[in-house]
């Protein structure tokens, strides 16, 4: 087991939130008197200005956010033994990134009935931009795009859990640590796991190396699917690039800092805090047709020139498949 989570891995099982007995009892009557008094004020004097700004159908959008706020505050909801908390994850997450997927990134998602609509799953995209937005919006589409509404459980960096507040709201998301361990076991209960083998020196190259592939590591992804007999989904992500065109990198400062590199790009640092946005380029998502891997057995997996020619196999139709988009593109930005 990894530090990704706390408790014994068994059967796929929701775990509740444990409460704090010494203020519990009195949680459910502050949840309530609290919402009763915010559900008053719309319904009474603020009723008619709710409407003019919102529209009609306020009181039921009203009603479920309320609800939900209850359930946060008495600590009703749930969460699995990877700290995935589905609700959260739909309700604030989802619809926060949303509308930078749907608005400024203007995402075309291509392919998506090649991810099955039960069972488990491995997504294996290229990873670019300088700030994994890519991984994301990935998880946006997903979730948005395909009829059964699934959730992807990205495989993230050591880095990603250490830092402070970050790592809480990646396990909330459903998220875990990229080892082959936690990959296999969230493959086995069906979930649908997304990796990015290029790690940092994906989002990290020069932008003068976009679109060309970085090593995908040892295959251990590859492994991983092979074990849970799950298929694996080619993802090819154009548009993320440029979101950050990173023209250098303060080596030092990042290694300072313990960080794998710190960018130099068009607007940052040089435009300070407004450095930061994203350049709002046009994105296109294609999930590529699934290969299968239970046509070999489990045994498989320890076999080294099998795992590197599945892993080649992958990196090469990402690869095919980005240039082939980047032909059809029109535009950067349109």
């Amino acid at each position: 087991m990894t530090a990704a989570r706390n408790h014994a891995v068994g059967e796929a099982k929701v775990i509740p939130i444990e409460c704090a007995p010494s203020w519990q009892a009195g949680r459910p009557a502050l949840a309530d008197r609290l919402a009763d008094a915010v559900g008053g004020a719309l319904a009474g004097p603020l009723g008619d200005t709710a409407t003019r700004l919102l529209g009609k159908g306020w009181e039921g959008r009203a009603a479920g956010g309320l609800s939900f706020l209850r359930r946060r505050i008495t600590g009703d909801y749930e969460v699995d033994d990877f700290g995935f908390d589905e609700e959260l994850t739909e309700e604030v997450f989802l619809s926060l990134l949303r509308p930078l997927a749907e608005k400024y990134f203007r995402i075309e998602v291509r392919g998506i009935e090649n991810v099955p609509a039960e069972g488990g799953v491995l997504i294996v995209a290229n990873h670019s931009g300088t700030v994994p937005l890519d991984a994301l919006m990935t998880q946006v589409a997903v979730h948005d795009h395909h009829p059964s509404r699934r959730h992807l459980r990205m495989l993230a960096a050591d880095l990603v859990f250490v830092l402070p507040v970050v790592g809480e709201l990646a396990r909330k998301a459903g998220h875990t640590l990229a080892c082959n361990e936690d990959a296999q076991t969230l493959l086995e209960r069906g979930e649908v796991v997304g990796v990015w083998p290029e790690g940092f020196k994906g989002i990290g190259k020069p932008f003068a190396d976009r679109y060309k592939l970085q090593r995908f590591g040892r295959g251990g992804f590859v492994a991983s699917a092979l074990r849970a007999q799950v298929p694996i989904v080619p993802c090819s992500i154009v548009g993320a690039e440029e979101t950050y065109p990173m023209i250098g990198n303060f080596k030092t400062l990042a290694r300072l800092l313990g960080l794998p590199y710190l960018p130099i790009t068009p607007t940052f640092p040089w435009l300070g805090p407004l450095g930061a946005v994203p350049l709002p380029t046009k994105w296109t998502i294609q999930f590529g047709e699934p290969i299968p891997t239970d046509g070999y057995p489990k045994e498989a997996a320890d076999d080294p020139m099998l795992v590197f020619d599945l892993t080649d196999q992958v990196r090469e139709t990402i690869q095919h498949t980005l240039y082939k988009l980047l032909v059809q593109r029109r535009s950067v930005f349109f």
